[in-house]
């Protein structure tokens, strides 16, 4: 995507040198692809690569032949792709050479045109020429690495729509309402004096109201959007023997935790991911807790109840065809003094059918009945788990969403700002100037335009090399 008007401060000229990475991941598979970007990416591969139909490079984009070593010997028989400026990714000529898929091949190949020029590339700088050089804005750099590491669907589709600029397009709006308030506030301060119709008025104040909306309205998209990308926490407790790790296991449709009728099988943590709603959620089984003299036992409760005190929510099971203990009770204040959001789970609801919740957990969220055994109440569960997480209104992945600390802590200080000005509207017009700088900084920030270095280095060092 283009950026549409004028950046607020000019972006660094791009390096001179010629980059190279390997781009695929390390082990065997049947292609591994050594990547080149720079002014003297197609010379350097020039100087080691040999025709099978002796074509010169510049004539074509995809070349069947071998890389050479420097004293004549094969290494390796490869395709290469062309790609010129600036048609490419980086918007600078990019060379793939595309080997056979392992170690030996590939490191060779990366060390000869390392020899002949290239300069080995860090974390993240093929996206971040990218972004240097125009062709993507900050919001789509950061998509890339959301795409790659996406574990559901719906976290893939957050991230595409992303990097198909539809939080960019929102986020630009933005600006330039603000710009163009701006303009206003300082053509009323700069010619006060001048036959200019009242430049500071009603319309503007309403369009600013509009534009600070807006702003609140992707602000509430911040949670959705760290799930999608980041999952979920969920921890499983209970005392022993109600049934815990039978949920868990009946959650993961799968048989990994050991279940026996013994109470306290579960001393250490279990985890896995599941999915709910498109948000991967790491789910645990924790060991069950209660007074204990074994000092295993005692270090797994342990252990447990941090795992609960960092979790997003907590299903606290009880076991539905039994009367509830003093143990449950006093279990259940322990976790609803976490403030973490707490389901409370009647297991073996297929012994007691009519089971209903102890008075004194009527401070929990909500309150489902399943059977670990036969599956009853599992969808419902589910479903209550998913609106916990995203609301009784899913926002959809598609829309572009906020999905990282940085883009909510700046749009929150746009906000605060736009907030200031309206709070403020009727004193002079160089103090409104003021805060409408800050809300332009803090929006260039997200996409770029702003966005200080050290904050930059930060978020391509994150990238893997190669991407």
């Amino acid at each position: 995507m283009r950026m549409r008007g004028k950046a607020l401060k000019a972006l660094p000229k791009r390096p001179e040198d010629t980059i190279a990475a390997v781009s695929t991941p390390p082990g065997e598979g049947g292609i591994g692809i050594v990547r080149l970007s720079g002014a003297n990416a197609a010379a350097i591969v020039r100087g080691v690569f040999f025709s099978s139909r002796n074509r010169p490079l510049d004539q074509g984009r995809v070349f069947h032949g071998e890389i050479r070593d420097d004293d004549g010997t094969p290494l390796d028989e490869v395709l290469v792709h062309i790609m010129r400026a600036p048609h490419s990714y980086t918007r600078e000529d990019v060379v793939e050479i595309n080997c056979h898929g392992g170690a030996g091949p590939v490191q060779a190949v990366l060390d000869l045109v390392l020899r002949h020029g290239a300069r080995l590339a860090t974390p993240g700088e093929f996206t971040k020429r990218a972004f240097l050089n125009g062709r993507i804005d900050l919001v789509q750099a950061e998509a890339v690495i959301d795409r790659i590491r996406a574990q559901t669907r719906a976290g893939l589709r957050a991230a595409s729509a992303s990097a198909g600029g539809a939080l960019s397009r929102s986020l630009y709006e933005l600006r330039d309402a603000l710009a163009d308030a701006l303009a206003h506030v300082e053509a009323a301060v700069d010619f006060p004096d001048e036959d200019l119709p009242d430049l500071v008025n009603k319309s503007l104040r309403e369009g600013l109201e509009r534009t600070l909306a807006r702003m609140n309205e992707l602000l509430a998209t911040a949670e959705a959007g760290r799930l999608y990308r980041e999952g979920a926490r969920m921890g499983i407790a209970g005392r022993p023997n109600v049934g815990k790790s039978s949920l868990f296991n009946a959650l993961l449709r799968d048989s990994r935790a050991i279940v026996t009728p013994v109470a306290g099988t579960t001393r250490d943590l279990i985890e896995e991911i599941i999915t709910i709603s498109g948000i991967p959620v790491r789910l645990t089984d924790t060991a069950g807790l209660r007074a204990s003299e074994d000092e295993v036992e005692q270090i797994g409760i342990e252990v447990a109840r941090k795992a609960l005190g960092q979790s997003d929510a907590v299903l606290f099971v009880m076991d539905a065809s039994v009367n509830a203990t003093s143990e449950d009770e006093e279990l259940a204040r322990e976790l609803f003094a976490l403030e973490v959001p707490v389901v409370l789970v009647l297991n073996k609801c297929d012994l007691a059918p009519e089971a209903v919740a102890p008075a004194w957990t009527n401070t929990a969220a909500r309150t489902c009945s399943v059977s670990a055994k036969t599956g009853q109440g599992l969808p419902e569960l589910e479903g209550a788990l998913s609106e916990l997480l995203l609301g009784a209104a899913p926002i959809s992945p598609d829309q572009g969403l906020i999905t990282r600390a940085h883009q909510r802590d700046s749009l929150r200080r746009a906000a605060a700002a736009v907030t200031r000005l309206l709070d403020n509207f009727d004193v002079s017009p160089e103090f409104l100037s003021i805060d409408l700088r800050e809300a332009l900084q803090a929006v260039g920030e997200i996409t770029g335009e702003t966005t200080p270095d050290a904050i930059l280095e930060t978020i391509f060092a994150s990238f893997c090399i190669g991407k």
